[in-house]
């Protein structure tokens, strides 16, 4: 089995990649030139390169091909108001957790979310969330993780940055 390390800026168009694979097994929709590419490529090579990220990635190397990934996790804090719960004002979100087809089946995936929770860890975060497929809760219920009572909401602006309210 390989091992996750810390991705870099260097692994930025890898990450897309893969984010690639993940969102064509999602929902398969689109086209290679609808510009999120190279939007995804920008934010993860200066979020990668901070010198105290809020984004990180954790990845396993292909072992058949050098410079191409086996496997990644990428995660970002996000700043809350405390509660109850949980005091703090930061909490992890994890995203695009895959693993290229032929490489399944090997840890991979699990190899890249257990470093991920350990760096959240090592920042004192205490909450993370994520949301998962059918496929993938097996491997987050194995490492903790719960189905929670929460519906999620959400709200597309038009492009302006102005939303329609109607009363």
């Amino acid at each position: 089995m390989g091992e996750a390390r810390r991705a870099t800026a260097a692994d930025a168009a890898e990450l897309v990649r893969l984010r690639g694979v993940f969102l064509g097994e999602i929902a398969p929709r689109g086209s290679a030139a609808d510009g999120w590419q190279r939007a995804a490529f920008e934010t993860l090579r200066t979020r990668l390169a901070a010198p105290d990220p809020t984004m990180v990635a954790f990845v396993v190397d292909r072992a058949d091909r050098p410079g191409a990934l086996a496997a990644s996790a990428v995660g970002a804090v996000d700043c809350r108001l405390g509660g109850p719960d949980d005091p703090t004002s930061e909490r992890g979100y994890v995203f695009n957790v895959v693993t290229e087809p032929d490489q399944r089946r090997r840890g991979y995936a699990r190899l890249c979310m257990t470093a991920l929770l350990a760096w959240y860890g090592d920042r004192g975060i205490r909450t993370v969330d994520l949301r998962t497929s059918v496929g993938g809760e097996p491997l987050y219920r194995s490492l903790g993780f719960v189905r929670t009572t929460s519906p999620a909401m959400r709200l597309r602006l038009p492009t302006s940055g102005a939303a329609e309210v109607s009363g």
